[in-house]
């Protein structure tokens, strides 16, 4: 079914590489059924440090067991389930289990309050949860604000009243569960990820059951994923990232899901470790925490094993990947997608790594860079990142659900608008910008804030950056920089003209911050990104006044 083949560069890929989904395709019975048994699939190592292996006969039979165990108490075709379940092995069990019924998960985060819980289950006709234990006093909470949830399932812990036990429930289905003619696949709904929600309510984002053929290239492509390498993407379960890195691609390329259960705070050192006790070969994380892996003594842990590295969701600062690539003779490969997307642009194995460059659009992808009035625009000039969608796009999701006017906002006259921008160099690689509100107009500039927090990253006192625009009579805007210092460093006069002048050496002068603001923490969404929005909100009222 899977052919990676091999690639001389990008344009023999571009014109060798073709994927296309079987029809009716459904990744638990065309893909997990078809698996050898005695294969190894996922690696677990709880907070303990305790590990554990599970072959695909495991999620085989225990997904078959759930889905039959769920459509006996009335779980069914189309109806919405929210999973809140870490970093579990459940949670790959019971989406498996959710593919083969059709009924549509919503991998959630940990962090819900009561209220994002009730406004999420009402939002989306939430019907059924299951979630670990400690979620449960909270779903509890909500459920009387909640009058169509009517099924909860608990994992773990002492059972609660009211809550079905996930192991009893489990243990009552049959071991097999056939394909039959009603059995979801192709166009059909096959899962919601809520938008992390950096300037609004999330939305939610609707996928059908080929979308999981398209994250092959993301696992066996950018990954350069190869029978029985052992991967880990450091994702939390609760969003779109844990399918692309730790589920659907990584098992199509022949790879084991490796899962760090972690539950406190995140530690570099800890981390590195785990990657060598575990001979991982391959490993995707955000710039975050590859600066923090940066600043550990690399050479202490025996990562010999690992031969590649990726990264997205931010932009990756020079300085790290120099850093990374010196200690460990590789380079970090950059990527880019949305939660509406699979992977769209990246740098692969075989093209030349430009550090701040998300690389490249992958085949089967048709992007443009267009200005405001639907224009494409010359090179070198920002434009936003637009998909041709005339014809079928494998990987995009289908729609906004319940909300076709927001559909309708971002696919228009044959195009989706991803709403980021980015500009392109002479050889065809792109350059992210920000979010189209995010850009920051100054004296006729327009200056992208992660090329300047990618600036100010690099720099020993800083943790983490956000940059914005302010207002200002004479130039519309100046560019303000709130920032996170590491340990031992203090916010002053004279700092703040060794990070502005730090700045100008890396950037084009006119994008340095005239404005530094020093802060314990940034506001972030419950994914961890920056709400920048919510800076300029306040600035907005601090420097009009």
């Amino acid at each position: 079914m899977f052919t990676k083949g091999t690639y001389e560069d990008f344009a023999d890929f571009c014109a060798n590489y073709k994927l296309e989904a079987p029809e009716n395709f459904n990744f638990a019975y065309d893909v997990l059924d078809k698996m050898d048994p005695a294969k190894t699939a996922l690696i677990h190592v709880d907070d303990e440090g305790k590990r554990r292996e599970f072959d695909f006969k495991f999620f085989q039979e225990e997904s078959a067991q759930l889905a039959n165990s769920l459509m006996e108490k009335g779980v069914k075709k189309g109806d919405r389930v929210m999973l809140v379940l870490y970093r579990r092995v459940e949670y790959w069990t019971v989406m498996l289990a959710m593919h083969r019924i059709g009924a549509i998960p919503i991998p959630s985060p940990s962090l819900l309050t009561k209220k994002d819980i009730s406004q999420r289950v009402n939002y989306a006709n939430v019907s059924a949860i299951i979630c670990e234990d400690t979620i449960c006093d909270r779903v509890d909470e909500a459920k009387p604000e909640c009058p169509g949830l009517n099924l909860l399932v608990q994992v773990d812990g002492l059972l609660k009243d009211g809550w079905l036990d996930y192991r009893e429930l489990l243990a009552s289905g049959d071991v097999e569960c056939p394909r039959t003619a009603d059995s979801p696949g192709g166009d059909d709904p096959m899962v919601i990820f809520f938008s992390s929600g950096t300037t609004g309510l999330p939305k939610m984002v609707l996928h059908n059951h080929n979308y999981p053929y398209s994250h092959y290239t993301t696992g066996a492509i950018w990954h350069d994923l190869e029978d029985g390498d052992v991967h880990l993407t450091l994702s939390d379960t609760g969003w779109g990232k844990s399918v692309w890195g730790k589920f659907y691609g990584q098992w199509m390329a022949g790879a084991v899901v490796f899962v760090w259960d972690f539950r406190g705070a995140f530690s570099a050192a800890n981390l590195l470790q785990i990657m060598a006790d575990n001979k991982l070969t391959t490993f995707c994380a955000p710039p975050t925490v590859y600066r923090f892996l940066v600043r550990e003594d690399l050479s202490e842990y025996d990562l010999s094993s690992l031969r590649h590295c990726t990264t997205a969701g931010e932009l990756l600062n020079d300085s790290v990947f120099h850093a990374w690539e010196k200690a460990l003779n590789m380079p970090i490969y950059e990527g880019y997608g949305q939660t509406e997307t699979t992977l769209q642009v990246a740098t692969l194995k075989f093209m030349k790594p430009k550090p701040g460059s998300i690389g490249k659009p992958m085949p089967g992808w048709d992007i443009a860079l267009m200005d405001e009035e639907g224009n494409e625009v010359p090179q070198g000039e920002e434009g936003e990142i637009c998909i041709r969608i005339d014809k079928p796009v494998l990987g995009l999701f289908d729609s906004y659900m319940d909300e076709p006017e927001k559909t309708a906002s971002v696919k228009f006259d044959g195009w989706y608008h991803t709403g980021d921008k980015a500009w392109a160099d002479e050889d065809g690689y792109l350059w992210f910008m920000g979010r189209t509100d995010d850009l920051i107009k100054s004296s006729g500039y327009r200056i992208g804030p992660f090329e300047v927090e990618s600036a100010l990253v690099a720099h020993d006192a800083i943790v983490e950056a956000a940059v914005t625009g302010v207002p200002d009579d004479v130039r519309g805007q100046l560019v303000k920089a709130t920032v996170v210092l590491a340990p031992g460093y203090e916010g002053n006069d004279e700092l703040t003209k060794t990070l502005q002048d730090f700045v100008k050496n890396l950037t084009a002068p006119y994008k340095y911050p005239r404005i530094i603001e020093y802060v314990t923490d940034l506001p972030k969404t419950i994914s961890g990104k920056i709400k920048r929005k919510e800076i300029r909100e306040a600035d907005l009222k601090k420097y009009s006044a």
